[in-house]
């Protein structure tokens, strides 16, 4: 994940902008949203971001990380290393697919977010009974 290059003043360790890259893409694919979404979402210009997801692209600055980073609900540490500390885990503790499903539930209107709920309701109480649990 880390490469460290020498050069005349000693170590220095370089973030891969692969894993910046990668970790953008998979964000972008879980949420379901498209560049130009994220573009328009961020207010950074969409070949801006079309240079990070590249293979040669760039590290965004920090600012343009961190619009990013709201926008996808993930935080900049998640975007840059791939893994949440525990300070920012509680802000964006679920796994890409279920914020995801989060989202997208959200965009719902409250009848359909009932039927949604109510099926996990079930399934969960289905699960519970198959394992011999209690459904809680």
């Amino acid at each position: 994940m880390i490469k460290t290059l020498m050069n005349n003043s000693g170590a220095v360790t370089v973030m891969c902008r692969k894993i910046f890259r990668e970790n953008l893409k998979a964000e972008l694919s879980y949420s379901g949203m498209l560049v130009k979404e994220l573009a328009a979402k961020s207010g950074l210009k969409k070949h801006t971001i079309d240079n990070y997801l590249s293979v040669r692209g760039r590290m965004p600055s920090a600012d343009a990380a961190v619009r990013i980073a709201r926008v996808l609900g993930v935080s900049v540490e998640c975007l840059i290393t791939g893994y949440e500390t525990a300070e920012t885990k509680d802000s964006s503790r679920f796994s890409p697919e279920i914020r995801h499903i989060a989202r997208t539930v959200e965009n719902l209107k409250p009848d359909n977010q009932k039927i949604v709920q109510l099926f996990v309701d079930t399934l969960k109480k289905h699960e519970a009974s198959q394992l011999g649990g209690n459904g809680v």
